[in-house]
């Protein structure tokens, strides 16, 4: 909930500082980088050309029980296009950290050996392993953003990549404020 009201704060500050070229944007995007959900802040480089490298950063997971994800989703991005529809590629990275708490037994056959096990091993699509990890993360897809600001949404396929493999299609949908 804090992490709701900062985002909505930023957007109205943002939005008294929107420029004509709509080169920075905040938006939540649900798969992609982050693997579940994420809040995202993404910039250009040169303020003054929309096509033009730029980065995104994020933070996302999910706490249940006795179960958290905390990813990092950080990426290099060039937009290309013009009128509102872009073409966007880039790379970068996920920090992944995992933990899982549960009751195990030494003993299956034995209740009294019940004891507290915490797991740091995630695997999601392809093999993490222990956490925290790093993945690698490609990026091409479509992102349609007003000429003036306002609002964004983006659809991407997201390649993910370590050294256990590589997922060739995972796709993320974004939806956010543009300024």
């Amino acid at each position: 909930m804090k992490t709701l009201l900062v985002v909505l704060n930023l957007l109205l500050v943002f939005q008294a500082q929107a420029q004509d070229d709509a080169s920075r944007s905040v938006f939540v995007e649900l798969g992609g980088p982050s693997l579940v959900y994420s809040f995202n802040y993404d910039f250009r480089f040169d303020k003054g050309h929309l096509e033009a490298w730029g980065m995104r950063v994020g933070a996302g997971g999910y706490k249940i029980n006795e179960e958290s994800l905390f990813t990092l989703p950080v990426q290099v991005t060039r937009i290309l296009g013009k009128n509102k529809n872009y073409f966007e590629v880039g790379a970068g990275f996920t920090f992944i950290n995992y933990s899982d708490t549960y009751t195990g037994y030494t003993d299956p056959y034995n209740p009294v050996t019940e004891r507290k096990v915490t797991s740091k091993d995630y695997d999601f699509i392809l093999e993490i392993g222990k956490t925290p990890s790093i993945i690698g993360t490609l990026n091409i897809g479509y992102r349609r953003i007003p000429e003036d600001g306002g609002f964004t949404y983006r659809v991407n396929v997201t390649p993910l990549f370590n050294g256990n493999g590589f997922w060739p299609i995972f796709a993320g949908v974004g939806l956010g404020y543009a300024f």
